[in-house]
């Protein structure tokens, strides 16, 4: 369905500025064809109009025409002369596609079918014939409900709460699967909630207007255990609470369903309903361990996000069972791969419990084959030929370790999401997509190339297992909005998987839908134990004062710091992150040598990659090792500035953000692109006024001016500006650094702890949990095209990946 912009469509819009503005768009279109078959990116687009704009001024007229806007919304324009087809986006996650024929003057509308086709023509030179493998979802998802709007991407629970509480509202027969629901719910055997007293919905509310009666009665804090013989002969079972007045609580919550179903009210009571005691969470690549893993290959962030996760998750769990009333003790499993040659790390034991936790541990499982198991390392774009595997054996040991079957399997990246399919579609439990990042972005036109890539990536396995994961998935959680749907100017990671292809092999013209429900935002926080404000003075770590003074003091030059600060009055801008391109560390420390105002406010502190550049074995990051070096020559920073190599101390990382704040200074961080941005949110919640990338997720986490500042770090002089007017406030008036610091710990605790982020993971399940039981005829087919698609593609092409060989 074409989107209707102002009423027209994008052809019509087109064939409109084609009937006034002929000539400039024939000369426009000529340009787009004069450079030959291709992809033209937007920037192409745009770039070339203001080619043809400043050559001739009647061209003009055409910039300031509607049409303007129709090639601001393009993301890309496939030339196949005389043909230019456009890929069009008027808002996140709506496309249409429209191609115009410079040498007949006209245009027409293509299908995602088409379109794709074209692409595919650009590649192999030719058209692939008429039957090609067409993957489409939509079909399986018509009935199903959606939002429309592009701002309720994201909200998929809340969306789904009024969509069941509206059904419920006008047809009291939909009320019986919420009946079967409460009477499914056992444990070990045990039965929860309802017992069979209550059969039916009438019996029910008669039964809670009952015990609504009863409770009244009761003192509040009285313990269940108390008046659970009389609850019982009513009907109902341990799970509605431990005292009295919790109890009645949940009893008040299911009548109000029952008389006038509201979201919220639904969204509480499916949320606090006992459900979730075992989690396995799976993320099989790269050494998952708690101690001398970070900095290995495949090892980083994601491991850091999961064991602070898993911490803040098993507390969440214990709370809840202890106000359900129930003697239960949760199981928490990391499931992860063994790893026999594990170079100084626990990668080869079989269990390990979670520093900090009860109950919640790692279990590894090895990759194995035919000829045994593999003993060393492998990168995450080699390990698909080891999955299925690896995900029968997982399915085993998780048994064993549970003595039962999980409520709730988390996958993470795509190879984990791709087990934890398998392990759902197993085991019928809920399933929780974390994607972290989604390879498809990061490499610009590695569907269409995808031969170009396979030998060194295998990405046709990747996009596969991406897209049987996502479509299997229950509900999938992201760190941010652009995660999904992008911006107003850059398409989202989900979103690049709603139609492409991979020439040769398929065709997607419907693999996951934005506007789905099952996307939600969960953003994840920083571990308060490590990372709190710097005015909670009682907390601060002070025994690590001498040794961080030393690293940002000590005039010696070593390879553990080098550059010297010799003003210790100066507030200092602090900056941490890998030392690779994106991060775009460099990009800061050149900002910073060319202002010579700055400079004189403040000093400059950056801990990141290697000083040595004979240490790193990372092209990218020699690179900028180098570039680093010559920076500290050129603006000749000795004096003003610091670098210091990664540190893995995250206690005293904690630390040195607080420190930094006593000095009254800034963190920075300047990445070109940052999909979510923990460093961010650590600097926020240990006090530290943050200036932050606008490209990506700190534009989400931040608001500008009032708990931080957005900064573009393509243009490096206004975020100097930006810099030089805050620290010459700052002198003016002291109390508006305190203002920045004050308002950015309150945006962490109103939106990024890990406490918020279990409370919504725990309710997600417990909704999506009871959408599943009501859905299951309909989710049969997805599931049954899925296992076809598993079986025919990309069990063939895992195979056909080499399977690696140890050292003898």
């Amino acid at each position: 369905m074409p989107h209707r912009y102002d009423g027209q469509s994008m052809r019509e819009r087109l064939q409109e500025t084609l009937s006034v503005h002929r000539n400039e768009l024939v000369s426009l279109f000529t340009g787009y064809v004069a450079q030959g078959k291709g992809i033209l990116q937007r920037h192409h687009l745009i770039d070339e109009m203001d080619k043809v704009v400043g050559k001739d001024e009647g061209m003009q007229k055409l910039k300031d025409s509607p049409f303007s806007k129709i090639l601001k919304s393009a993301q890309e324009a496939i030339v196949l002369p005389p043909f230019v087809s456009i890929a069009i986006r008027p808002r996140p996650g709506v496309w249409e596609y429209i191609r115009f024929n410079v040498y007949e003057l006209s245009v027409d509308q293509l299908s995602v079918s088409e379109y794709l086709q074209f692409k595919e023509e650009l590649v192999d030179g030719e058209i692939n014939g008429s039957y090609v493998l067409e993957l489409d979802f939509e079909p399986f998802n018509v009935t199903f409900p959606r939002p429309t709007r592009s701002s309720s991407i994201g909200n998929g629970v809340q969306f789904l709460n009024r969509h069941l509480s509206s059904i419920m509202f006008r047809n009291k027969e939909s009320l019986e699967p919420l009946l079967d629901f409460l009477r499914a719910h056992k444990h070990d055997g045990h039965v929860m909630m309802l017992n069979d007293r209550i059969q039916n919905i009438s019996r029910l509310q008669s039964a809670l207007a009952r015990a609504e009666e009863f409770l009244s009665k009761l003192p509040p804090l009285t313990p269940y255990s108390d008046f659970e013989f009389d609850l019982q002969g009513m009907g109902f079972e341990r799970g509605w609470g431990d005292t009295a007045q919790r109890v009645s609580e949940m009893v008040h919550l299911l009548l109000e369903i029952l008389q006038a179903p509201d979201p919220s009210t639904l969204e509480t009571f499916l949320g606090r309903i006992p459900m979730v005691f075992n989690v396995v969470i799976v993320s099989p690549h790269g050494y998952f361990g708690q101690a001398n893993v970070l900095g290995l290959p495949d090892t980083g962030g994601q491991i850091v996000y999961i064991l602070d996760q898993v911490r803040a998750l098993e507390n969440e769990m214990l709370l809840r069972i202890q106000k359900q009333g129930l003697d239960v003790i949760p199981k928490i499993l990391i499931v992860t791969r063994l790893i026999p040659d594990a170079k100084g790390t626990t990668c080869n034991q079989r269990l390990e419990r979670i520093s900090g936790t009860e109950h919640t541990h790692i279990l590894r499982v090895p990759f194995r084959t035919e000829k045994g198991i593999l003993r060393k390392w492998i990168s995450r774009f080699d390990v698909w030929p080891y999955l299925e595997t690896f995900a029968e054996d997982a399915s085993n040991e998780i048994a064993a370790e549970l003595q039962g079957v999980p409520d709730l399997i988390i996958g993470n990246y795509s190879d984990g999401n791709l087990v934890a399919s398998l392990l759902s579609y197993k085991l019928g439990i809920t399933q929780c997509n974390i994607a972290h990042a989604l390879e498809k972005t990061k490499y610009p036109e590695s569907d269409i190339y995808w031969r170009k890539f396979e030998d060194k990536y295998h990405f046709s396995s990747q996009f596969t297992a991406d897209l049987i994961a996502m479509n299997n998935a229950d509900f999938i959680i992201t760190s941010t909005y652009q995660e999904i749907a992008g911006s107003k100017t850059n398409v989202g990671q989900y979103e690049s998987h709603t139609a492409f292809t991979l020439p040769g092999l398929y065709r997607v013209v419907h693999g996951i839908d934005v506007f789905d429900p099952k996307f939600n935002i969960v953003s994840p926080g920083a571990d308060m134990s490590i990372y709190f404000s710097y005015s909670e003075k009682e907390r601060r770590l002070t025994a690590l004062h001498d040794s961080i003074e030393s690293l940002l003091y000590d005039p010696e030059q070593n390879d553990d710091h080098i550059g010297m600060l010799s003003d210790r009055s100066k507030p200092i801008i602090f900056s941490m992150a890998r030392l690779d391109r994106v991060k775009n560390i460099t990009g800061l420390v050149e900002c910073f040598g060319k202002s010579s105002k700055l400079r004189e406010l403040v000093n400059l502190v950056v801990v990141a990659g290697y000083i040595d550049v004979t240490k790193s074995r990372d092209r990218e990051e020699t690179k900028e090792i180098e570039k680093m070096h010559d920076l500290i020559k050129k603006y000749n920073l000795h004096g003003q500035f610091r670098w210091i190599p990664a540190q893995m101390n995250r206690a005293r990382n904690g630390e040195l953000y607080r420190y930094i704040a006593d000095t009254k200074g800034a963190f920075v961080q300047p990445a070109v692109y940052e999909a979510f941005g923990l460093t961010v949110v650590e600097a926020m919640t240990c006090g530290l006024p943050t200036f932050a990338t606008c490209h990506g997720g700190p534009a989400e986490i931040i608001e500008d001016g009032l708990s931080g500042f957005h900064i573009d770090p393509y243009h490096p002089d206004q975020v100097a500006t930006l810099l030089i007017d805050f620290f010459e406030r700052c002198q003016k008036d002291p109390g508006y650094w305190d203002d920045i610091s004050n308002g950015g710990l309150q945006r962490i605790y109103e939106r990024y702890t890990w406490k918020i982020y279990t409370e919504r993971l725990l309710t997600l399940a417990g909704v999506y949990g009871f959408w599943k039981h009501v859905s299951k005829l309909e989710r049969r087919e997805t599931r049954r095209y899925l296992e076809m698609f598993y079986i025919l593609k990309l069990k063939d092409l895992a195979k056909s990946i080499p399977l690696a060989v140890d050292e003898q």
